[in-house]
């Protein structure tokens, strides 16, 4: 895992076409907007997280964000211990997000 600053994070995830970015809230904080054309898999949800974490494609890149960083650095440190090598964590998370929201 990589802990990334914004512009690292957007830069890598704009010039990486098979990337992943992954959002890791709950579904009420997600309809405030996304970043980007966002993946959406609540890190609250247990082992229903785990699950559609197995049936994601571990060769791909995965860009990872929550509301400030904290989850989604747990999410990155889960998908490593899944066999995960490429996930990077945005620091700050949306709420330091100056980028566009969808």
């Amino acid at each position: 895992m990589a802990d990334l600053t914004q512009e690292e994070w957007a830069k890598m995830s704009s010039e990486d076409p098979d990337g992943i970015i992954l959002d890791v809230r709950t579904p009420e904080e997600v309809e405030d907007g996304t970043i980007g054309d966002a993946m959406h898999i609540d890190i609250y949800t247990g082992q229903a997280f785990v699950d559609a974490l197995e049936k994601l494609d571990k060769s791909k890149n995965y860009y990872v964000y929550c509301r400030s960083g904290n989850r989604s650095g747990q999410a990155c440190a889960i998908l490593n211990s899944l066999g995960f090598p490429n996930a990077y964590n945005l620091k700050g998370g949306i709420l330091e997000w100056e980028g566009e929201l969808n």
